[in-house]
């Protein structure tokens, strides 16, 4: 394969170029055109490295499409993958939210283990557009979480795990009213309802939380898993972390949180939805006031797959960053992070994962995408 005509973003420059591909690998880029009749023109497209997503919940929103609709978790999971290509994500961290709390989200053990399943027959088949890897985020203050954890520990793409608290009062709903108003975005409760719902919760978080977290953080250690902190707010949470061996921090709620994990060597992620939206729907801190401080290290689609892509150009105009810096935040960084290091760039001997970009005004329109030199979409 052999493109020209390509405006190529590297790991540090951006220029027009050429690109060739060999055995799924990157061969050679050049700067300039060539002559070659078989050469595929770009047309002054962007050919920008292969996007990797290290947590999204988009299989959640096909699993259930409505309130009270549960769909076919094999359908779900391949309109899920065709997304995800679609917004030029080849790599992606299918996140698995762990521990049942039936009235919150989709967290019931036979969708979850549903899930997993799926994940390993289509890619056994090699039917799966994008690369995916398990994330397994663990509800620390729910019953069962241990023991689904173990269930899918030995997963054969697991390569990433989370612990994390939604509990009201906690972390990102430290505001029990920003928390209602998420849970009431399908209907409204009554002030019993609230209550009642708060009161369990309570319950559990006091009986299993800290326990739970300890184990996780043992299990992790044990099989080398890599392990993430989810919406650290207070200092303490990430003195937490660090001292746990949590190498990332999932959307800290507060700058102090994201200074403290810059001070000790933790990398931020923050949600590209947050960037593209100006601000955190829940009421945190702002993703572009920390990568306007330095404190962004890697951006999540979380919820949106386009957001991913829509959010690193924001972070040039809006920031003030180099365009292959904020797409590192999308690309190498993630890749590098979580132990991916043959993908994440545009250079010589890498995997050859890459999307080609039009720009409609100031928006970035994905194309087309290849994984491993193969269009997938």
């Amino acid at each position: 394969m052999l493109i020209k005509n390509a405006r190529i973003v590297t790991r540090d420059d951006v220029f027009t170029g050429t690109l060739s591909v060999e055995d799924g690998k990157i061969r050679d880029i050049s700067r300039g055109s060539t002559a070659a009749s078989e050469a595929e023109d770009w047309e002054g497209d962007f050919l920008l490295p292969g996007l990797v997503e290290l947590h999204t919940d988009n299989l959640e929103k096909h699993l259930a499409p409505r309130p009270g609709v549960h769909w076919n978790t094999d359908a779900a999971f391949v309109i899920h993958d065709a997304q995800i290509a679609a917004a030029g994500i080849t790599t992606v961290f299918d996140a698995l939210a762990i521990g049942t709390r039936l009235a919150v989200g989709v967290r019931g053990r036979d969708v979850q283990l549903a899930s997993a399943a799926a994940l390993t027959r289509f890619s056994e088949r090699n039917l799966l557009r994008a690369e995916h890897f398990l994330h397994l985020r663990c509800e620390i203050a729910t019953e069962d979480v241990i023991e689904l954890f173990d269930t899918l520990s030995e997963h054969p793409l697991l390569r990433l795990a989370s612990v994390m608290d939604h509990t009201p009062g906690q972390r990102q709903w430290h505001d029990r009213e920003q928390w209602r108003k998420f849970q009431e975005r399908h209907g409204k409760w009554t002030d019993e309802q609230t209550n009642t719902m708060l009161a369990e919760m309570a319950t559990e978080q006091e009986r299993y939380a800290d326990a739970h977290r300890l184990e996780i953080v043992q299990r992790c250690r044990t099989r080398g898993i890599p392990l993430a902190s989810h919406d650290d707010t207070l200092v303490e949470h990430v003195e937490q972390a660090a001292a746990e061996g949590i190498v990332l921090a999932e959307f800290p709620t507060t700058r102090a949180a994201a200074e403290e994990a810059k001070k000790r060597g933790i990398a931020t992620i923050m949600g590209a939805p947050n960037v593209v939206r100006g601000g955190s729907h829940s009421g945190n801190v702002s993703a572009l006031e920390l990568a306007q401080a330095g404190l962004l290290d890697i951006l999540s689609s979380d919820y949106v797959p386009s957001s991913l892509l829509t959010a690193a150009f924001d972070l040039v105009t809006q920031a003030d960053w180099t365009l292959p810096r904020a797409l590192a935040t999308v690309s190498w960084e993630p890749a590098s992070k979580s132990g991916l290091h043959d993908r994440g760039a545009i250079e010589p001997g890498l995997r050859a994962d890459f999307v080609r970009v039009t720009m409609l005004d100031s928006l970035p329109v994905p194309r087309a995408t290849w994984r491993a030199g193969v269009r997938v979409v």
